[in-house]
């Protein structure tokens, strides 16, 4: 007698600004939308595990204290839960890699906080020792991000004001992206 087993459906879990979530399951895919906001997806391979955040702002101005949930807009409190919540479900620091996205110049004319973002971002994982192994960070288009965090692999679709195209996967490298649209696979 043959027995019918279905396919594992996939599901995406939405991360929104100044949040996070680790996960072990196959069948998941985070998903995040990015502007000047930058998403840090990390994962350890062998534990099968991986998370990702979504934050707003570099880091916390001491004098203006936020409350509550107020400071996971924020870099520093996001990287850390990421990678606390990480090796608390039994990550291994020393095999976690990152993929950065986002950090975007949305307006002209302003402060660059998407640079910013960036740069704390790529700042906070070297000193951590973490290995940024791909990602897209900069430019001036808004980003459609998904992860899968079993495995690391992450799709990302650029968001420009007139069209959303796809290309192929390219090799992490820290500098500034082209500003055409498209996608991006990284395994």
């Amino acid at each position: 007698m043959k027995i019918y087993t279905p396919l594992l459906e996939e599901r995406s879990l939405n991360i929104v600004q100044g949040e996070y979530q680790v996960n072990n399951d196959p069948r998941t895919k985070l998903t995040t939308i990015l502007g000047s906001c930058v998403a840090a997806c990390l994962w350890d391979s062998l534990a099968g595990l991986g998370g990702m955040n979504h934050f707003l702002l570099p880091g916390v101005d001491s004098r203006h204290p936020q409350p509550g949930g107020a400071a996971m807009r924020h870099g520093v409190h996001a990287m850390e839960l990421l990678v606390n919540g990480l090796l608390q479900q039994g990550a291994d620091r020393r095999r976690l890699q990152a993929k950065l996205f986002g950090g975007a110049r949305m307006i002209k004319g302003l402060t660059d906080i998407g640079d910013l973002n960036a740069a704390f971002a790529e700042r906070f994982l070297r000193a951590e020792g973490i290995a940024i192994v791909g990602g897209s960070l900069r430019g001036n288009q808004g980003r459609r991000i998904q992860f899968w965090p079993v495995s690391g692999r992450a799709r990302q679709v650029l968001i420009g004001l007139e069209q959303t195209s796809v290309r192929p996967e390219r090799e992490f490298v820290p500098t500034r992206p082209s500003a055409q649209a498209g996608a991006l696979e990284l395994f």
